[in-house]
């Protein structure tokens, strides 16, 4: 597990860079991301559910998360597919959302930080003798939100590390 910190100079966002290995084929880690069934059993930090995530898994395809937490709070996003190489990559926009994927400002949420209008989220995967090699890079966190960020994307990483490995014969 590798965490990188890329700060733009003449800005406060900050570019979140996540490596992890996982110990199992890029074709269950990839249907892992690629399948709403599959992403609603370990989306979201330690003591979050997913109760709803919905994809059109296409280019110009939007997505629909929600996040509750374990005081029932939800917390929603949506974005839109922007690159798919299958089995390699997926870029994709990230924004705060209501449940209906009407795009609101992070400030609506609680969250403090000059947010931008978009962040964008890449994913990449390299298959390497049965394990896959996974690259998270989340562009546009604000710095007093990167280490909550990064700590979110880390526990979100062991969350499917666990699915994984519950599901490694299917």
């Amino acid at each position: 597990m590798k965490t990188t910190d890329h700060k733009t100079p003449e800005t406060s966002e900050k570019t979140i860079v996540i490596s992890r290995i996982f110990t199992c084929s890029l074709e269950k880690v990839w249907k892992a991301w690629t399948e709403p069934e599959n992403i609603k059993k370990w989306w979201g930090p330690k003591h979050y559910t997913c109760p709803h995530f919905s994809i059109d898994f296409k280019v110009g395809g939007k997505y629909l998360a929600c996040m509750k937490d374990k005081d029932h709070k939800e917390m929603w996003s949506t974005g839109i597919y922007k690159e798919i190489e299958d089995g390699r990559k997926i870029v994709f926009t990230d924004h705060f959302s209501d449940s209906k994927g009407n795009i609101i400002s992070a400030s609506e949420v609680g969250l403090p930080g000059n947010w931008p209008k978009e962040l964008i989220i890449t994913l990449e995967f390299d298959e390497n003798y049965g394990k896959t090699d996974f690259t998270l890079i989340h562009e546009g966190i604000p710095a007093e939100m990167y280490d909550d960020c990064v700590k979110g994307w880390q526990e979100t990483f062991d969350k499917l590390e666990g699915f994984l490995k519950v599901n490694e014969t299917n």
